[in-house]
């Protein structure tokens, strides 16, 4: 697979859960503070999670960390760099720092606008994988 391919590749399978991520969000705000106010209360699946984003990010960085070819490739490979240090970042430090983190955030306060951030994500790299150069006939 050429860096293109996967560029392709990744775009499509993060755009179109980002989208999915926003959405659901936006239409059930509550259920969502209450699952995250939860999951950062519960240690093992803090862990689990935490565990999966890094794996996650490290396929992405190891596969795809390509710094040139446009603003795609670039998004995707800060895609990537984001969620290992979002899982790094889950993995090391305490619930605790976590929960004070979200309140100097003002979560809840601005949670609409965390909400669009996937979505407008989302909607970026699947609009630019359409119109990219590198698009395939696949």
């Amino acid at each position: 697979m050429n860096n293109s391919t996967v560029t392709i590749f990744l775009s499509r399978i993060i755009g179109i859960t980002e989208i999915l991520v926003g959405l659901s969000m936006i239409l059930h705000k509550q259920a969502f503070i209450e699952l995250i106010t939860a999951m950062l209360q519960d240690r093992p699946l803090l862990f689990l999670v935490s565990i999966i984003m890094v794996i996650a990010g490290l396929a992405i960085v190891l596969k795809h960390n390509v710094w040139s070819g446009g603003a795609l490739p670039i998004v995707v490979t800060l895609f990537g760099w984001a969620i290992l240090v979002k899982g790094l970042f889950s993995l090391f430090f305490v619930p605790g720092v976590m929960i004070s983190m979200l309140d100097t955030l003002h979560f809840e306060e601005y949670f609409y606008m965390y909400a669009a951030a996937p979505f407008i994500l989302g909607l970026y790299l699947t609009c630019a994988r359409f119109r990219s150069p590198l698009r395939s006939n696949r």
